[in-house]
């Protein structure tokens, strides 16, 4: 890809990294830096979405690039928005929450052309069953300080794959982006870049 197409993750995830890289996307990290709380009464994929796109134009304000990439995930359940648990506390009322029941995680995106200043945005869910979950088996996880950077304070990929009972639909979307959706917009907007 020319120098002038180079793409941008806006985000410091390790795991977004992690996922792009399997793909085979050549790209840049610079973390976007914004306030994530939710507005009053903000729709849960109206709220993904917001951010996924704040991140990718703010890091296209301070850094060369033509794509932006910024996403965001979050965890719902009974209409609570579960972002990252604020302590080990709330990580185990997370947990506890969860324990048995299903939910849903939904991961926006958003790709910036920074010379159109057109963004692509998209939202993707993916359902989640956790089995029920002990006592120990909570304070257990919680210990290792895994979920603290989570959404909903858990990570499929690791740790906490033993709690999914099941899931029905994208699983690198549970990760923290849903990478086919991702590859298929990205390779469209860079294709149309080049033409």
């Amino acid at each position: 890809m020319s120098k002038n197409n180079t793409i941008v993750l806006a985000s410091a995830s390790p795991r977004r990294s992690e996922l792009l890289e399997s793909a085979g996307v050549k790209f840049r990290v610079i973390a976007g830096d914004i306030d994530e709380t939710p507005y009053l009464g903000e729709d849960p994929v109206a709220h993904v979405l917001r951010l996924a796109e704040s991140k990718a134009r703010e890091v296209a304000t301070r850094t060369e690039g033509r794509f932006f990439i910024g996403a965001d995930t979050i965890v719902l359940c009974d209409s609570e928005i579960m972002g990252k648990p604020v302590d080990d506390n709330d990580a185990t009322r997370m947990l506890q929450k969860l324990s048995g029941r299903a939910h849903q995680v939904i991961t926006g995106f958003s790709i910036l052309d920074r010379q159109s200043g057109e963004a692509f945005t998209k939202a993707v869910t993916t359902d989640v069953k956790f089995k029920a979950l002990t006592v120990e088996e909570v304070s257990a996880y919680v210990a290792t300080g895994c979920p603290l950077d989570k959404a909903g304070a858990y990570a499929i990929q690791g740790g906490a794959a033993f709690m999914v009972e099941r899931i029905d639909g994208s699983y690198t979307n549970v990760v923290g982006l849903p990478l086919c959706e991702v590859v298929t917009a990205l390779k469209g907007m860079t294709a149309l870049a080049t033409n």
